[in-house]
Order: structure tokens, then C-alpha cells, then sequence
């Protein structure tokens, strides 16, 4: 199943800098992995924001609430999730 989804990061800014750098660094990792296993097929930056724009293709809707939820940044993000299917004018369907 494909999902677009956009993630806004909100770190307050009396969170130890140290932590925050940790953090980012294991949530890195872990998104490269998910990257690597093929079910975070890609990733955009909104231009001037702390947010990107994520597709992710997974078994089912709890696969992809188990991503979320795991990701280290998680307690810090607003997400929004919108289910994707595929449009009938697609040229690329069946590549």
C-alpha cells in the first residue's frame, strides 16, 4: 500500500542540544534503513520548513503506524497521512 506522508518536526527549544543531536542521528539511520528495505521509497524536503513529504510503500496501515510511531523524532511531529492509489492517466502504470 502506498502512503504520502507529510511530517512537520516542532523541537522546543529547551530540549538539551545533545539529545536533539542524538536523536537526529539515530531517526537518520533508522530512515535510511526503512530506505534501504524499500518500504521508505522516498523523501523531500518541504523548501524552508523543518518538514518533508514522504512516500512509503507497505504491507498495511499498521506497518506504516509502526514506522511512524518508532520514528525517534515521533513525540516532536505532526503528521499527516493521505492513502495513494493509482490514477488511471498514469503513463507509468505496470513499470
Amino acid at each position: 500500500m502506498l502512503f504520502a506522508v507529510k511530517m512537520d518536526v516542532a523541537i522546543p527549544h529547551d530540549v538539551d542540544p545533545e539529545q536533539i543531536a542524538e536523536t537526529i542521528a539515530t531517526e537518520k539511520a533508522y530512515s535510511q534503513q526503512l530506505q534501504r528495505d524499500g518500504e521508505w521509497r522516498h523523501i523531500w524536503r518541504c523548501a524552508g520548513q523543518y518538514s518533508n513529504i514522504s512516500i512509503f510503500d507497505v504491507a498495511d496501515n499498521e506497518r506504516l503506524h509502526e514506522i511512524l510511531w518508532n520514528l525517534p523524532l515521533f513525540k516532536y511531529m505532526t503528521i499527516e497521512v493521505t492513502p495513494l492509489a493509482t490514477h488511471p492517466s498514469d503513463i507509468a502504470v505496470g513499470d
